[in-house]
């Protein structure tokens, strides 16, 4: 057997290989030894069919078999042994005139190279951290929130500014039939809340949705319509009041205290907006971290450059996935993919220079984390190492689950990364500032 390669550019090459009768005649004719001693052929007894009739029966079959078998396992031990980093799979150049007859073969296969580049993360331009922080709007609306969750329903003839309406919103046209109880700052603007205003249990208001809300997308949540529908959506809806209801706030006192966060862990208001202050930064600290991850990201594929073998991945993805696609198909896959694609290369190569890597024990501990965790939304503050162990184990079985967990961690750790070496700034903002910012 013999295998050549030439390199068309940097990121193409085609590798040939040569495959002679003897490096499979010894194999197709054991193959064939076997057959023959379990071949079951009418007038013939088990065992002696002649040899040339098994041949003719089974010997091309068997020989594309193993020639194919041989030419595979030689072609990954040759990528292997050459350290190349391909892209895609080798692609085998088409060969309409194949003589399985002969007594050797030839084969050629397209390969797609992994460009060379460097990842240089001290951009130019600072990339912005985010450190968002609860301000004392967001305490005090946490506060009142909470007096309203733990408050008294108290049942209201008439609606006033600061009653919970619960009513059926119906439009016979959109089939929109869907209960809700809603509070009269959920709409927008005076005008609506004025139609509400000292109206009672029975009565039917009729809205305009244009506006109805200060964001479309509440028109899912209320009127149940779908997303497409909700843009846009300027049609007249009635709303049938059915109950009505005020809320006594709750007492700011030791009871409630206990209530939420157990026995005289809290012992005062100023205590409790500090621990909302400290619960509410921790999950807004991942918010800001899934934030700088992406921007590094963008950022990375924003300014490495390097160019792909655009021409090689289109005609592999033709025949890649599940369903063929065309030419054209392939192409516009492509062009969805690039930057998922760069981005792939670009963090394959800082895993590599940085080694950065998922141990079994990184794995196990930040299953037993996990665990902790969701244990104590049950009110099981402190489960024993054996229980942790157990659980772990049991998820750490499961294929699917390792990877889903591998690929967290290995966020963890680039994300680690970026924090030490990239060129960033820091910048205190609010979390409603910060909302309004990026997802308004």
């Amino acid at each position: 057997m013999n295998i050549t390669r030439e390199n068309i550019d940097a990121l193409n090459a085609v590798v040939k290989v040569d495959i002679a009768k003897e490096d499979y005649s010894d194999k197709v004719e054991q193959i064939l030894i076997d057959y023959r001693k379990s071949a079951n052929i009418p007038g013939f007894r088990k065992g002696h069919v002649p040899m040339g009739m098994v041949k003719k029966q089974y010997g091309k079959a068997v020989l594309v078999d193993e020639v194919n078998k041989l030419l595979q396992d030689a072609l990954n031990k040759y990528l292997t042994e050459e350290k190349l980093d391909v892209l895609g799979n080798p692609l085998p150049k088409p060969q309409d005139d194949l003589d399985w007859d002969s007594d050797a073969f030839s084969f050629e296969f397209e390969l797609g190279l992994a460009p060379e580049f460097e990842v240089n993360l001290k951009s130019k331009k600072a990339i912005t951290h985010y450190n968002i922080v609860a301000d004392k709007k967001m305490l005090d609306d946490q506060v009142e929130n909470i007096r309203k969750q733990y408050g008294k329903i108290v049942s209201k003839k008439i609606v006033a500014k600061d009653s919970e309406i619960t009513g059926v919103f119906e439009n016979e046209e959109k089939e929109i039939n869907n209960s809700v109880t809603i509070s009269l700052d959920k709409f927008k603007g005076k005008s609506t809340e004025k139609q509400f205003i000292g109206a009672k249990v029975g009565d039917v208001v009729t809205l305009k949705t244009k506006g109805l809300f200060n964001d479309d997308h509440d028109l899912m949540t209320f009127l149940k319509v779908s997303h497409d529908d909700a843009h846009g959506l300027n049609i007249e809806v009635n709303f049938t009041i059915n109950e009505i209801n005020s809320r006594e706030l709750a007492d700011l006192d030791q009871e409630l205290f206990d209530k939420m966060f157990g026995k005289d862990t809290v012992a005062s208001v100023t205590e409790l907006k500090d621990k909302i202050k400290e619960d509410s930064e921790k999950q807004f600290a991942q918010q800001g971290d899934q934030k700088l991850l992406n921007d590094v990201t963008e950022n990375l594929v924003e300014n490495t450059k390097f160019d792909l073998p655009a021409s090689f991945l289109q005609k592999w993805m033709q025949t890649a996935g599940e369903d063929v696609m065309d030419a054209e198909q392939a192409k516009d896959e492509y062009e969805k993919s690039e930057k998922s694609m760069r981005y792939q290369l670009i963090e394959g190569k800082l895993i590599e220079k940085h080694n950065l890597q998922v141990t079994f024990d990184d794995l196990k501990e930040h299953s037993r984390e996990m665990i902790k965790v969701q244990m104590a939304q049950f009110g099981q503050m402190n489960p024993s190492d054996e229980e942790l162990d157990g659980i772990a184990t049991r998820i750490l079985s499961n294929k699917d689950e390792v990877k889903r967990l591998s690929e967290q961690l290995m966020s963890t750790k680039l994300l680690d990364l970026y924090k030490s070496e990239a060129n960033l700034k820091a910048k205190e903002i609010t979390y409603d500032d910060f909302v309004k910012e990026f997802y308004s």
